[in-house]
């Protein structure tokens, strides 16, 4: 590096290497009075924060301390009904298993009676028939005796 030299009104030489040192000296003076304050301001800004978060949290605190006082009445209120209806629930819970049982066992007994009715009807219907069948034979069985008996008369009594 060259150095230029000149000589000022004092009559002392001052070079432009002590003019930079001077503005550098100015400017780091400067950035570091700037990085100060900036310092600073973080600094109270993050108080401020600090402070609204305590604030939110004793605010927090109070509220939590309110619910569960508010939870404890509730459950005082709750705990002689519970007792109460657990036993109904139980009771329901027995009755529900005792109807299912009960209405399986009506629809086995609902389909054993449709199959017996089934049975009873067509015993019914063969009974009917053969009723008739029987009565068809009585007939046929009275007609040939009657004719039978016709006959014997016409041989025993010729003259008629």
């Amino acid at each position: 590096m060259s150095t230029l030299q000149s000589v000022g009104s004092s009559g002392r030489t001052s070079t432009t290497e002590d003019n930079i040192n001077d503005e550098d000296q100015e400017m780091t003076k400067l950035a570091l009075a700037s990085f100060q304050a900036r310092e600073e301001e973080i600094e109270r800004k993050k108080l401020e924060v600090k402070g609204k978060v305590e604030s939110q949290l004793s605010r927090a605190e109070e509220e939590t301390r309110r619910l569960v006082r508010v939870w404890e009445e509730l459950e005082v209120l709750t705990d002689p009904l519970r007792k109460e209806v657990a036993m109904v629930r139980k009771k329901i819970d027995v009755v529900n298993r005792e109807i299912k049982l009960l209405g399986q066992t009506c629809q086995k007994k609902e389909k054993e009676y449709r199959e017996v009715l089934e049975a009873f009807n067509e015993k019914n219907n063969e009974k009917t028939q053969l009723t008739s069948t029987l009565v068809e034979l009585v007939k046929e069985s009275e007609k040939f005796r009657m004719g039978k008996l016709e006959e014997l008369s016409k041989v025993l009594n010729p003259k008629r």
